[in-house]
């Protein structure tokens, strides 16, 4: 199979899961205007990846792809709040999706814009299809990881804040700062020319080989279990959620991504090949810091 045909049926795919997973988060949910909130947002985080494709791939950039998929967060937050009845526990889902989105969209944005490219996407950009799946794989994105939060916020059940949301809510905190606490400690890495040709392995890295993966995992298990309560019947499917987050960030994008990469660059390296060995993919192990420090 060519890569054109590759890349259709990828979109395809991505589509009708989005589809199905949206039929079932909708069940029991707010309308507007005779439509489920659920499945408006759904069609609104691809309608935003596809408006923004066009440009993109005229100009030849990708400088605001990881933008534009935070900025959808933040308008699929906007559009849940507009039109549901304000539970405490809802809008607190929405301002940990808010705060999370900001952050990282901002973080990201500064990154390749302070780069001028993403290796990524290096290969993708001239290929229509290619490209244009990548922005429609976004779109899966941001549906599927709010899919849970999303279904509790349009849900017409009360939601306070409960036993489920301290907990999740601690579960988040603590994602969060891991995430932000790991993106900083690299950023600041690399920022010393001295390390332009070594690998981090101190701070958070020194417990963990994706520490900034490994919070941004708890931080979605967290949003998880304070929607857990509300969802109902199919709803239920929306729990993919987190398990979509570790998916993509182990098997898809992230992990494999840059482990490949590394391997590249230092897989030669005895340090590198001791780091690796010793030191988790994502779990932290505090026992390990004494080791590297």
């Amino acid at each position: 199979m060519n890569s054109t045909l590759t890349s259709i049926a990828g979109i395809t795919i991505a589509i009708l899961f989005a589809a199905l997973i949206a039929l079932a988060g909708s069940q029991n949910g707010l309308e507007a205007f005779g439509l489920p909130i659920f499945i408006g947002s759904c069609l609104l985080a691809f309608t935003i990846q596809w408006l923004m494709f066009i440009p993109a791939f005229i100009f030849q950039t990708e400088r605001f792809y990881d933008l534009t998929g935070s900025l959808t967060y933040i308008a699929l937050v906007i559009i849940g709040l507009s039109f549901s009845s304000f539970e405490p526990g809802s809008i607190l889902i929405a301002v940990m999706v808010a705060v999370w989105a900001v952050r990282l969209g901002s973080f990201l944005f500064m990154r390749v814009t302070k780069a001028g490219h993403d290796s990524r996407f290096r290969s993708i950009k001239p290929d229509f299809f290619q490209y244009l799946m990548t922005w429609t794989l976004q779109g899966l994105w941001v549906f599927l990881t709010f899919a849970a939060g999303l279904a509790a916020i349009t849900s017409d059940k009360p939601h306070p804040i409960d036993l489920f949301a301290i907990i999740g809510g601690t579960l988040w905190l603590a994602g969060f700062a891991i995430e932000v606490t790991a993106d900083n400690q690299k950023s600041q890495f690399k920022s010393d020319p001295a390390n332009a040709d070594r690998f981090i392995s101190q701070g958070l890295w020194a417990l963990s080989r994706h520490p900034n993966y490994f919070g941004e995992i708890l931080l979605w298990i967290g949003i998880a279990v304070i929607a857990l309560p509300i969802l109902e019947g199919w709803q239920y499917a929306t729990l993919i959620s987190p398990l979509f987050v570790i998916f993509l960030l182990t098997r898809v994008s992230g992990v494999r991504m840059l482990e490949n990469q590394a391997r590249k660059r230092w897989g030669n390296d005895p340090d590198y090949q001791a780091y690796f060995q010793r030191t988790p993919m994502l779990l932290l192990n505090p026992f390990l810091k004494k080791a590297t420090t």
